[in-house]
């Protein structure tokens, strides 16, 4: 293998992987435009070294060579080369390539100083690039953080994705999660709101308890029918994580969506518990993996009393224990991550100590209201 590559090599390398940002699956073709080494009336000899200097880089496993079905009397040449990429990091350190995104972030940093900005948003982006500036000349993005700014420090309030709209080219979705920068650049806390939690209830004629539900489809299972250990249960969904955030529990964050056939004298009672803290017992029923138990945790930090719903996640645990369930790759969720503990007693002394044992993990849908009526 050739310590450098030949300027032949680099050429085509650096045409590859600037074709490959963002697109994992890349693919070169070698027409007489790109490489014209390999085409035309250059000597026969002279052509066979340049196809040595692809195959080598081959052999390596960066890139591999396509070619169309050999007919009678074709060269290589003619048979529509192409190269697909294999390892866009190998390749890129041979070769002396800096990703797109690199480069973008030195000039970006750069016009940052140049233009003054202070250390600890420097700091901050570095930590946490806009990477969806990254489309734009950096001194177009400073003028959107500019705007930003100005924004932040009038005390002006609105809704955080109606800024974020506003302020980067109609993208609303920019700014989730960014309450540090926008401290950085001058807001208060709370000047801009998230879009309200839209909460589905289910209300008996008389409630005994609160059952948060992971699940869409579970939650409407339960609500058509009521068995005797959620007879007297407050069904509520909010879609997975959106139930433990902290504005849930605030009028303006939260709108209340009665689910048809539900009480609605109930409501009252409903809105004293969320927003006025009257005491109700709270518990939550979930998918059977480390991300529903992590929910329970969440969830724990607004409702301090609130476990892990015994009818449902007993159900789930017979099916784990008795070899059902998934892999978490088979499901996408090999990222999920260990909450350690929930300080919810049946979570943490059983149901975490199961999903370590079997490395397996079971959705709640595949229960139906049968298994624990």
């Amino acid at each position: 293998m050739t310590e450098t590559p030949s300027p032949f090599q680099r050429r085509i390398a650096l045409a590859l992987l600037a074709k490959a940002e963002g697109k994992p699956a890349a693919r070169l073709r070698l027409d007489a435009r790109m490489a014209p080494e390999l085409h035309g009336h250059t000597d026969a000899e002279e052509r066979a070294r340049w196809w040595l200097q692809l195959q080598e880089l081959e052999r390596r496993g960066w890139w591999r060579l396509q070619l169309a079905p050999a007919r009678e009397f074709a060269d290589l040449a003619e048979r529509k080369p192409q190269l697909a990429l294999q390892d866009f990091d190998a390749l890129a350190a041979w070769a002396g390539y800096q990703p797109q995104a690199s480069r973008w972030a030195a000039r970006w940093q750069a016009l940052l100083q140049e233009r003054g900005a202070p250390e600890a948003l420097r700091q901050y982006l570095a930590r946490n690039p806009l990477a969806a500036l990254q489309p734009l000349p950096p001194e177009h993005a400073w003028d959107s953080l500019q705007q930003l700014a100005q924004i932040c420090q009038s005390a002006q309030r609105m809704p955080l994705r109606e800024l974020s709209a506003r302020v980067f080219q109609g993208r609303s979705k920019l700014l989730d999660a960014r309450e540090e920068l926008l401290l950085l650049l001058g807001a208060q806390p709370g000047q801009f709101s998230e879009a309200p939690i839209q909460l589905l209830i289910d209300c008996p004629a008389r409630v005994e308890y609160a059952l948060f539900v992971e699940n869409l489809t579970s939650f409407e299972a339960l609500a058509d029918a009521r068995g005797a250990a959620w007879q007297h249960a407050l069904l509520l969904y909010a879609a997975g994580f959106k139930g433990s955030a902290r504005r849930l529990r605030e009028p303006a964050g939260c709108r209340l969506y009665l689910r048809a056939g539900s009480t609605a004298p109930q409501l009252g009672l409903v809105q004293r518990w969320l927003f006025e803290r009257a005491e109700l017992p709270v518990c939550f029923f979930g998918d059977l993996d480390y991300a529903g138990l992590d929910i329970l945790r969440r969830l724990r930090e607004l409702f301090p009393q609130a476990q892990a719903w015994v009818p449902g996640y007993r159900a789930l645990a017979d099916l784990l224990e008795a070899g059902d369930g998934h892999a978490p790759e088979w499901a996408d969720k090999q990222q999920q991550a260990d909450p350690g503990t929930t300080g919810c007693a049946l979570a943490d002394t059983e149901l975490l100590p199961l999903l370590r044992r079997c490395g397996r993990f079971l959705d709640q849908e595949a229960l139906t209201p049968a298994h624990f009526a």
